[in-house]
């Protein structure tokens, strides 16, 4: 009876998990929340060094290299999946309780959440294990690839094939839908914090400077692209010079950065390729006449459309709102969840 009066005072949610930022769609209502995956905790030194929640989401992003000794931020999900499970559990619990209005009983609503299609079963069944453990009453998992295609308004449904390219923080999915199902997909373990590496590292290498990840990407989003352009553009950027040990400033042109991010955007390719190599000729057909599409954050990186039309020879189109597109389409899948069923992954 508890559990019933808990789920009825419960909205239905879809989580978009992401690496870099958590999304949240609520029945009826849309869009609820968009906040950075990081948790502060501090370490209370009073109370045998136990593990204290400070911060949760945009506060806790702020606090990114930036904090004193007894805290840290952190980033409980690597690579689309849990890095850290407790702490994924309290994130969840938190962002969950933050959507719900009634504070009289403690949510209980079903929740659809995205999963990489590269993930294996122990990944998948962390995610399902800290979603119950944060309140679910009942949880479906949905593929990445087939969230973002729902979102893009791509007809998954029909007999034809649609393809989409979702380049997240911590992954990049790619996937061929036909007949509300994945015909083929695949997925890699680089996105946009394996682009804000790359660009660490190139500084670090050819300036002999340190920055920060949070620098990284704020050159990554202002003068980074992904095809040579013929305008070049330059930033300031502050660092730490490594031989010196003090902070300097320098200037670093969009053509440097292009050059950092190759490595990162081969891998991206390499897998557009082999999901094309493994399409059936009647699907390849479809995309050939109607294209891809790219969703997540990296599809807003400058000129990724035109190197994957460079690389493929195909139409390539980026999604409307491609930073939201997983978790609208997660959210149209949990508005037509009886109709929908297939669309969810068994495990």
């Amino acid at each position: 009876m508890f559990e019933f009066l808990r789920g009825y005072f419960s909205t239905d949610l879809a989580i978009d998990l992401g690496t870099a930022n958590t999304l949240i769609y609520s029945r009826g209502k849309g869009i609820v929340l968009n906040e950075p995956s990081v948790v502060a905790i501090r370490h209370d030194r009073e109370n045998h060094g136990k593990k204290v929640i400070q911060a949760v989401g945009l506060a806790a992003k702020a606090m990114l290299g930036r904090t004193p000794g007894n805290i840290t931020a952190i980033r409980p999900m690597k690579d689309g999946v849990i890095a850290d499970f407790t702490i994924t559990e309290q994130m969840l619990k938190y962002f969950i309780r933050q959507v719900h209005e009634s504070r009289l009983l403690s949510p209980s609503p079903r929740i659809i959440i995205c999963v990489p299609c590269g993930s294996t079963q122990v990944e998948r069944r962390a995610i399902r294990e800290s979603a119950l453990g944060a309140g679910a009453r009942q949880v479906f998992l949905i593929e990445e690839p087939m969230a973002a295609a729902i979102g893009a308004n791509l007809p998954v449904r029909e007999a034809t094939g649609s393809m989409v390219v979702d380049i997240g923080g911590g992954t990049t999915e790619v996937g061929v839908m036909s007949l509300g199902g994945l015909v083929f997909a695949s997925s890699v373990r680089t996105g946009g914090d394996k682009f804000d590496e790359a660009i660490i590292n190139y500084i670090r290498r050819n300036y002999g400077m340190l920055i920060g990840e949070t620098t990284a990407e704020q050159i990554k989003k202002e003068i980074g692209s992904a095809f040579p352009g013929s305008e070049v553009r330059e930033i300031e950027v502050k660092g730490r010079n490594l031989s010196e040990g003090v902070p300097r400033t320098f200037t670093i042109s969009s053509n440097e950065i292009l050059e950092a991010l190759t490595d990162p955007l081969n891998n991206i390719i390499g897998t557009v390729h082999q999901v094309l190599e493994q399409t059936p000729p009647e699907l390849g057909a479809d995309i050939a006449e109607r294209g891809m599409v790219i969703t997540g954050g990296g599809a807003l990186l400058r000129d990724i459309d035109r190197l994957l039309i460079e690389e493929t020879g195909l139409p390539v189109l980026i999604a409307e709102d491609p930073l939201t597109c997983v978790v609208r389409g997660c959210g149209q899948a949990l508005e037509d969840i009886d109709k929908l069923g297939v669309v969810f992954t068994s495990d």
